[in-house]
């Protein structure tokens, strides 16, 4: 059972098209290790009855032997995080006041991963509404780190993390608004991809615009099912009209000859702009060290843009977009009482934004976008931490300090993935390293020009060659 979990999903795909195994045993396995870690972890919410899982892994062996298979995902566990619907579980968002919120169409990106096979068993948590990057809500609990039980697990697709790490799941998705695919990734040492804004679609929101600031994503234990899942999560949508028309262009074909002569601007903490917690760059910066032994020059480099204006620009937007979503469900009974202080401050922050602000920050985005470009003429990727500090007190709601500097919001903290979003470029979390107490996991962001999905994949599995032996470290078992 722990042989077949041990897997990743290209793995398992060729095992069950093989006949090496079955769907069933597959589904058996995953389940039986999430009876054993869940209770521990608390990473998968609402999952469906045995019985009826076994029972749908049953009739994706007997397709199998007619030979018909649905997909690379034929008959692999997933769960989709509690953000995105998927039809026959609720869409709670980690929010009580949604604990009955059945859909009754799955979201496009649930959809083709369906159509490419997989058996939804259930949904991995996320904080309330999304909202942080740190998996706790009232309505499920918090979601404890896959490494050490007594920390965050990041967010705000922590669930989804946990479950790669822990080898409950072989795949996951997430979404990322401030780092929600990213951070948890970091922190528990897999891999987690923000993609090119519009490279999966969003087609059932309330808005199709403004909204597409946050994306959804795939999560991985290796590039290869990553790039995969990116594969089938992407393409165009006529139903969301800043979707990408353009297609990913990629196969897994790792070459470590990629880092050879590729050239990293190292952003550290902006020149001292981002409060960083001690040892934080100093692993990220022997991170890049195996960048710079296959070849790459890697060189510490300023941003050349007052990141005061950026944060600015992101409080308006981050408004725009959050506001609205918090504010759907103000009319609703209890709502003061049961949405969480800092989703209310959001919607009342939103409310007080008049017109002006908002084209200023846009303005601001604008500007920002045009200078990040530019510095993609001299460098192929640029670097900063996947957070500012390392996992923190699973108890705490959120650091109100770094390095001794105060945080003036709930996600000051986040700060530093606060720039990929906002220009809509690629950045792909990957394993770093860990804190000196080794139980601590930190990544970096690898982030390239807009639409170079592909070859930022291209990276990260030739970076992944090189640690191939660090990558492969799993966490121990409670």
């Amino acid at each position: 059972m722990q042989e077949i979990t041990d897997r990743g999903a290209t793995a398992l795909s060729r095992s069950i098209h093989s006949k090496e195994v079955s769907c069933r045993e597959v589904m058996q396995a995953f389940l039986a290790r999430i009876a054993q870690l869940n209770p521990s972890f608390n990473a998968i919410v609402n999952l469906a009855p045995q019985d009826t899982l076994l029972a749908q892994a049953d009739a994706y062996d007997k397709e199998l032997a007619g030979g018909a298979s649905r997909g690379w995902l034929h008959g692999i566990p997933v769960a989709i995080k509690d953000a995105a619907d998927a039809v026959g579980f609720p869409t709670t968002k980690g929010c009580e006041l949604l604990a009955n919120n059945k859909p009754v169409r799955d979201s496009v990106m649930a959809a083709r991963m369906k159509d490419a096979g997989c058996i939804v068993i259930g949904k991995t948590t996320t904080p309330e509404l999304g909202l942080g990057s740190h998996t706790f809500s009232t309505l499920w609990g918090a979601t404890h780190n896959a490494w050490d039980t007594h920390v965050s697990a990041g967010g705000s697709s922590g669930g989804a993390a946990v479950c790669l790490a822990q080898r409950m799941l072989p795949i996951a998705d997430g979404s990322d608004f401030m780092g929600s695919l990213r951070n948890p990734a970091g922190w528990n040492h897999c891999y987690g991809f923000r993609p090119t804004q519009g490279r999966v679609p969003q087609a059932f929101n309330n808005d199709v615009w403004i909204d597409m600031l946050s994306t959804e994503g795939p999560m991985a234990r290796n590039v290869e099912d990553l790039g995969r899942l990116l594969l089938t999560q992407s393409g165009y949508d006529p139903r969301a009209p800043l979707s990408l028309q353009s297609a990913i262009e990629w196969r897994y074909e790792p070459d470590v000859s990629v880092l050879k002569g590729l050239r990293i601007g190292w952003l550290a903490d902006l020149d001292g702009h981002l409060a960083t917690d001690d040892g934080v760059l100093d692993v990220c910066e022997d991170a890049l060290k195996h960048f710079t032994s296959a070849g790459a020059v890697v060189e510490e480099i300023p941003l050349g843009f007052d990141p005061a204006k950026v944060w600015d620009s992101w409080l308006a937007w981050r408004r725009a977009v959050a506001g609205p979503r918090v504010g759907a469900l103000m009319h609703l009974p209890g709502a003061r009482e049961k949405i969480k202080p800092e989703a209310q401050w959001e919607y009342e922050c939103s409310q007080g934004m008049k017109f002006p602000e908002f084209r200023r920050a846009t303005e601001t985005r604008s500007a920002f976008y045009k200078h990040v470009a530019g510095l993609f003429d001299k460098w192929d990727v640029l670097v900063l931490p996947t957070a500012q500090v390392w996992p923190f007190d699973v108890s705490m709601r959120w650091p109100n300090e770094i390095a001794g500097r105060h945080m003036d919001t709930y996600h000051r903290w986040m700060e530093v993935t606060t720039y990929a979003t906002l220009v809509g470029i690629p950045s792909l979390a990957v394993p770093a390293g860990f804190h000196a107490n080794g139980k601590w996991p930190m990544g970096i962001q690898l982030m390239a020009r807009h639409s170079a999905d592909a070859f930022l994949l291209r990276v990260a599995a030739a970076y992944e060659q090189v640690r191939r032996d660090f990558i492969a470290l799993r966490p121990p078992q409670p």
